[in-house]
């Protein structure tokens, strides 16, 4: 069975400690939600800034002449490919 004289004696340290913590642990909860409400203002939007994407107004389309040298400069890409893996078998 504990000895009821020796917990008296402490339990006032204690108290007074348990005390601070809590004004301690309710001065940090305060200071979060302070920074937590610095974080979450902004100005209202989601999502990119205004102005940073220009609005498309429909699909791209490329010209003839942009697929030709598309098409040409990937067959060059291709066949530097193929003639660099046959050197090395």
């Amino acid at each position: 069975m504990p000895r009821r004289g020796k917990t008296t004696r402490y339990q006032s340290p204690l108290l007074a400690a348990l005390d601070e913590l809590e004004r301690q642990k309710q001065s940090i909860e305060e200071q979060i939600r302070g920074v937590r409400g610095l974080l979450n203002r902004g100005d209202g939007r989601r999502g990119r800034p205004v102005g940073s994407v220009l609005a498309k107004t429909g699909p791209s389309r490329l010209s003839a002449a942009a697929r030709k040298r598309i098409a040409a400069a990937q067959k060059r890409r291709w066949a530097a490919y193929r003639k660099s893996a046959g050197k090395s078998e």
